[in-house]
């Protein structure tokens, strides 16, 4: 085996399609290849509108685990979201159930992918599908992006042979006489009433629910506020149109009596309008799309289902070692676990059976998602910080919950027994191996206000660092506040810290339009405000006020270092002692704006924590170096003006009158040892060195056009 570590973060190397690719892998198997003549079997001629509304009745879902995952991008997604929102016990349920569902629907997928083999070659299914599971599970091993890769090929092959069939198909329904159609197929609608097309919606309404499985890899999603939403978003739609448009064919070329008794329809239509490729070639398309299919179901399930036992070791529910990484930087007991479980689920059941019951604890998971979404809005933490915010709360929460609930009751006792026994078995576990040893409560405690003594300031303050790992969204003005704020270089080592706030809310109490006396009390508040420690030799105090203001910053630097005991510095972990100070950092932001504030603090903490920030802070010449220290490199760039190259044409011009990419702006103007924020008159001379600010690829096109 590989070596081991102890867990700290996985590689952040899945984009956008990848995300896509893993939701969408986890989503066609059984659904669309096995299910639809069964799930025609109890409504008829209208699956395929049962199919239409079961993907419209999971969107609510799909809304609230997008909010989550970019408010919570760490490994175990469900588990994760459901402990930190609703407490380590529920967190144990989901965690528990999440993986067993997941694992079961896996093994079961890989069944059909033995299955589809053998229509070609005669092979024993159930050992077919253990090779399988053994071979996926060892590329996990070999990290997330391999996996992704192999993931992306499979989506990608299975999409494009599902692309050429459903062309062929309707190429075919359209040269069909659509009278005889409706009247032959489509007649009556409804088979068994408005009873029987709902009990089918319940049927079908698993065949989406992988979609949400992706967000327990969110960890390793480079820019979750986006790829995440994005990747999701396009993945249902993908679903929603193969789904409905392909199960519409089958209803539409079929029989309707072959139709409802048919375990393999996609390639019984397919045999109807592929039949003129040479021999068997439509069959094999079929095929191959089935085994793509089932296969990016297996391979997706295992990444994905890896997760939790590895989030659940971090917690210290399950033993640490599942939290431990390989030398491939991927949790290799918990893979090995993952794979082992479906191993023996495969040799010891029926899995196709087990898997449909799994399918109402699926759905209590979609509740308790809701749910979630509910508690950490009305929690009301200043840190909940989502990329992405689900429209219409709480109603579609609501919406979500109630769907979840009566479609549970669609399943059938069986399934309703097996979640229950999930259930009591992760309350054992948690009271067996857990309590007393974690001391978690979730947001639910922040909710009510008579439980506010008990908030759970360990979730807060993990939820700080979810922000620093986050950073800046595009939309925060962070290199506009550095441009512009005021910074006071200390030289005389008389000054005091008490002198320096002085001056630090005169200039700011100006620029808020506030009473420079308030901003001072402000500063000094004993909430969750005041000075922060960070690292050995800055500090930011900070604030928020309650009137509309743009953020400003108050920079300080000073060089030989200000030695304080003052115990408005709160410094995290350590007695208060003596501290040497070489930056000060004066924060204020109006209180509309909390999770702003928060950004900026925890993006400035990364910031000040870089190993050679000091050394650059402590030589820097003047105003302008100490900006740039704290600016980020793919943000701004620096152009001196020059009459010998092309910079000459901006001689003599006005700011406003410069032609610059997107919205960067020129932020600072250096001429001679004066640093200056310039304005839209101010006239550029030869020699001048400009700050220019902006959108990453704004600034690329400037540095593309000063090599040009």
């Amino acid at each position: 085996m590989a070596e081991l570590k102890n867990s700290k973060k996985l590689n952040k190397t899945l984009g956008a399609f990848d995300v896509f690719a893993i939701a969408t892998g986890a989503m066609f198997s059984s659904g669309l290849f096995l299910l639809p003549g069964l799930a025609a079997g109890v409504t008829g001629p209208s699956v395929f509108l049962a199919y239409l509304v079961s993907g419209i009745l999971v969107l609510p879902t799909m809304l609230s685990k997008a909010e989550l995952g970019t408010a919570f991008p760490r490994a175990g997604g469900t588990y994760y979201i459901i402990d930190r929102t609703l407490g380590p016990l529920m967190g144990s349920i989901g965690g528990f159930g999440s993986w067993l569902s997941l694992i079961f629907k896996s093994a079961f997928a890989l069944i059909g992918m033995g299955a589809y083999i053998s229509i070609f070659f005669e092979v024993p299914i159930t050992p077919v599908a253990i090779i399988l599971t053994i071979a996926f599970g060892a590329l996990n091993i070999f990290g997330a992006k391999e996996t992704s890769r192999l993931q992306n090929i499979l989506v990608i092959t299975l999409l494009s042979v599902m692309a050429f069939y459903l062309v062929q198909g309707f190429s075919h329904f359209f040269s069909l006489d659509m009278l005889d159609i409706h009247r032959e197929k489509f007649t009556p609608f409804f088979k068994d009433g408005m009873q029987g097309f709902f009990a089918t919606v319940g049927m079908v309404f698993v065949s989406y629910a992988g979609l949400t499985k992706v967000v327990s890899v969110a960890e390793e999603v480079e820019d979750p506020d986006k790829n995440l939403p994005r990747g999701m978003f396009l993945s249902i739609l993908t679903a929603i149109v193969v789904y409905v448009a392909g199960v519409f064919l089958m209803t539409s070329v079929l029989e309707p009596e072959a139709f409802y008794k048919d375990l393999t329809p996609v390639a019984t239509a397919g045999n109807v309008f592929l039949d003129w490729l040479p021999g068997d070639t439509g069959l094999i398309l079929v095929v191959i799309a089935a085994i793509a299919a089932f296969a990016s179901t297996g391979n997706a399930g295992i990444m994905s289902a890896s997760r939790f036992p590895l989030a659940m070791a971090r917690d210290k529910l399950v033993h640490s070692n599942f939290s431990k990484l390989g030398k491939f930087d991927t949790p290799v007991y918990s893979i090995v676990a993952t794979t082992g479980m479906m191993i023996f689920l495969l040799l010891v059941f029926n899995v196709k059976e087990v898997a449909k019951l799994a399918s109402a604890f699926k759905l209590l998971l979609f509740g308790l998602l809701n749910l979630a979404v509910i508690v950490m809005r009305e929690s009301q933490i200043e840190e909940y910080d989502p990329g992405y915010k689900s429209p219409f709360y709480p109603w579609v929460q609501m919406l979500g919950m109630l769907t979840s609930g009566l479609l549970i009751f669609e399943m059938g006792l069986l399934s309703i027994l097996f979640t229950v026994a999930i259930t009591i078995l992760s309350v054992a576990w948690y009271y067996y191996y857990a309590y007393g040893e974690v001391d978690r409560q979730g947001a639910i405690f922040h909710v009510h206000e008579r439980l506010g003594q008990y908030k759970d300031r360990g979730l807060e303050h993990e939820m700080r660092h979810i922000l620093q790992e986050k950073g800046l969204r595009d939309e925060d003005p962070y290199e506009l506040v550095v441009s512009k704020a005021a910074i006071l270089d200390v030289t005389d080592k008389q000054t005091s810290y008490e002198d320096i706030v002085e001056k630090a809310c005169a200039t700011l109490a100006t620029k808020v339009s506030m009473d420079k006396e308030e901003l001072i009390k402000a500063f000094h508040t004993e909430d969750d405000f005041g000075a922060l420690s960070i690292g050995k030799g800055a500090a930011l105090n900070h604030t928020r006020i309650p009137v509309e203001a743009e953020p400003e910053l108050f920079i300080v630097r000073i060089k030989d270092g200000l030695v304080t005991q003052d115990t408005c510095f709160e410094d995290e972990g350590e007695d208060q002692q003596k501290h040497t100070f070489y930056a000060l950092f004066f924060l204020v932001s109006s209180e509309k704006d909390a999770t702003q504030h928060l950004r900026f603090l925890a993006h400035m903490a990364e910031m000040i924590d870089n190993e050679n920030f000091f050394d650059r802070w402590t030589s820097a010449k003047d105003e302008a170096e100490l900006r740039e220290v704290l600016l980020r490199n793919e943000r701004f760039i620096n152009i001196y003006v020059r009459s010998d190259d092309k910079t000459s044409k901006l001689i003599g011009k006005k700011v406003y009158e410069i032609d610059l990419p997107g919205e960067s702006l020129v932020a600072i103007l250096k001429r001679g040892e004066s640093v200056n924020i310039p304005h839209g008159n101010t006239e550029i001379h030869e020699g001048d060195k400009l700050s220019i600010i902006g959108q990453i690829e704004d600034i690329e096109e400037i540095k593309e056009l000063k090599r040009k």
